[in-house]
């Protein structure tokens, strides 16, 4: 069996709680790089071009204060370009991945080839958005796919586009049939082991009961990088979720959860985001090998807590072993128990006192 795989990589989600100010972006990422994260994320839009005049808010965004009108929230939570840019270069200086989730296709193209972003997430309200996906996915950078409010065929149907921008011909008309055929074709599978596809439940905060981390199994089984993009009170769900297999955590970070902003409620305060981090270190070491052996620590007590075989009382030289002369003791090295059968009959080579170990 092969080992387990490299410790899980976990994303510090500044999301839009800098509340459209630079100097709250920047303190995300000190407080991120400081927490021990590998990655700290924010997001990348164009409130024209994402929602309508007329779309609402989501209920937990009004009751967090956000008001009723989606796209007037969105234009006080955008984060400038040239701020976006001292941003991505003071994550670099502080030695922390940087990632933003675009949500329309110009903010993606910026990302990655004004800022050089080495990867694309996609955001849970993307996963159908198949034109933008297949844009994303042409930018030819690895992708973290995030699944909130998703079926496992809308899942797979995204990976089929991640699929088809890699594999089809020059020419290839995109369409439902051809991203389901590009999925099915060997070819697939590099594309999709590279992909991480995160575990999500799209509302702030999750109900615990409603994590569904089983699904993570069901990823792993596509032949992708199963991840989860934690939403939860806490972090005991998105422990779990190391230990069943997410390579990537996703969890929000605030730098209050005191302060006025959509997604505040649900993120993780700076020492919470560092005591998640150590946390998955702990986790990720102690999932270990798949391989069953003594580990390194246990090798000495092994003579101290295992049984051997003993004289059950003085036996001579010459003398057939039997269940009258033999028992099983704590008394260093010696024959396992397991060799008691095979020495009933045989005689004694020599003598032996009472509780002696036997050893051949």
């Amino acid at each position: 069996m092969s080992e387990s795989p490299a410790t899980c990589e976990v994303v510090a989600e500044a999301g839009v709680n800098h509340n459209g100010r630079e100097d709250l972006a920047l303190a995300l990422v000190e407080a991120a790089a400081e927490s021990g994260a590998d990655c700290v994320k924010f997001q990348t839009f164009d409130p024209n071009d994402l929602t309508a005049a007329s779309a609402p808010t989501a209920v937990y965004q009004a009751q967090a204060g956000a008001g009723e009108n989606q796209k007037a929230m969105l234009e006080a939570l955008v984060l400038p370009t040239q701020a976006l840019r001292r941003v991505a270069r003071a994550a670099e200086d502080a030695g922390i991945a940087f990632l933003s989730t675009p949500f329309d296709r110009a903010s993606a193209r910026f990302l990655v080839e004004e800022l050089g972003m080495a990867r694309i997430k996609v955001g849970s309200g993307e996963l159908t958005n198949l034109p933008l996906l297949l844009d994303l996915a042409r930018l030819e950078r690895p992708i973290l796919l995030s699944t909130g409010m998703a079926t496992m065929d809308e899942v797979r149907r995204a990976l089929g586009v991640l699929a088809f921008a890699r594999l089809a011909g020059a020419g290839e008309a995109p369409s439902l049939e051809a991203f389901d055929a590009a999925l099915d074709a060997p070819e697939a599978a590099p594309v999709l082991a590279q992909t991480v596809v995160m575990q999500c439940t799209t509302q702030y905060p999750a109900p615990h009961d409603q994590a569904n981390l089983r699904v993570l199994d069901a990823y792993a089984a596509l032949g992708v990088r199963p991840g989860y993009s934690d939403h939860t009170l806490g972090m005991d769900v998105a422990l779990a979720a190391v230990a069943r297999g997410a390579q990537v955590i996703e969890k929000h970070l605030t730098l209050s959860r005191d302060m006025e902003g959509p997604d505040h409620r649900a993120s993780l305060e700076p020492d919470e985001m560092a005591a998640l981090v150590a946390g998955v270190r702990r986790v990720g070491a102690a999932l270990g090998s798949p391989v069953k052996r003594p580990q390194p620590v246990e090798i000495a007590n092994m003579a101290v807590a295992r049984r051997v075989l003993v004289a059950a009382r003085p036996i001579r030289a010459g003398e057939a072993f039997s269940p009258d002369n033999l028992t099983a003791k704590r008394a260093g090295a010696g024959l396992e128990p397991g060799h008691y059968w095979s020495l009933l009959g045989r005689t004694a080579a020599h003598d032996f006192a009472a509780d002696e170990p036997i050893r051949s």
